[in-house]
């Protein structure tokens, strides 16, 4: 889960949902610079924005996660290898099915992945409370549930932090590129070729999730 930066994502799942990624997460600058603000009115000043090594012990512990090694680029970037035993477990809830559903026949399969609002917190909560907090102090309805469209959540951030990190907010970007077992059909809200999928999902609407995002892809 992810705050204003470039986020990507790329991988694959095999026939038993099994998934082997890399992830990497860079902060724009003025976040970085509204992070470290938010460290020193507490009296801290950390190496690290966003620590790697803590990221990875949160979520080494989320469901559906064999291993997890993310390590610092820089003081405002991580990046390393996740492994998932079976992605529908993954980051799922402790009292409900998780966001993401995964089939796969003889005949061919298919992965739905649907994120709602009101799954927000219990997936972050697998994540990292880092991110959390800082996702809290945004205001980002995916941490704390307001009913907020993507314009009227802008317009809070613009109102309270300014312009620059309304802006790194509306610009930022979730990449992710996945190979699937099996040629892709068909993909909805992403493109594909061959076994791979692509996705480009835009930051602001993974923070607001004023609608549901469904993505999903269909192989044979």
């Amino acid at each position: 889960m992810n705050l204003s930066c470039e986020t990507r994502i790329s991988g694959s799942l095999d026939r038993q949902s099994a998934g082997d990624f890399t992830v990497s997460i860079s902060l724009q600058p003025g976040i970085s610079t509204f992070i470290r603000s938010l460290h020193r009115l507490a009296g801290d000043e950390p190496l690290f924005l966003v620590d790697g090594a803590a990221v990875s012990q949160s979520m080494a512990a989320a469901p559906g996660v064999i291993s997890v090694s993310f390590r610092n680029t820089s003081p405002s970037a991580i990046e390393g290898p996740v492994k998932i035993s079976r992605i529908n477990d993954f980051l799922a809830s402790d009292t409900a099915t998780g966001f993401i559903h995964f089939e796969h026949a003889a005949a061919g399969g298919r992965c739905t992945i649907s994120l709602r609002r009101e799954l927000g917190p219990e997936i972050l909560s697998h994540i990292s409370p880092e991110i959390t907090a800082y996702l809290e102090a945004l205001m980002a309805p995916i941490a704390s549930g307001e009913e907020l469209g993507n314009s009227e959540y802008l317009e809070l951030v613009r109102s309270i932090y300014g312009s620059r990190i309304a802006d790194e907010i509306n610009s930022s970007t979730v990449r992710a590129g996945i190979n699937f077992p099996g040629t892709v059909q068909s993909v909805q809200g992403g493109s594909f070729s061959g076994f791979r999928a692509e996705f480009n999902i835009p930051l602001l609407e993974l923070l607001v999730l004023e609608e549901p995002l469904v993505y999903e892809v269909v192989w044979r």
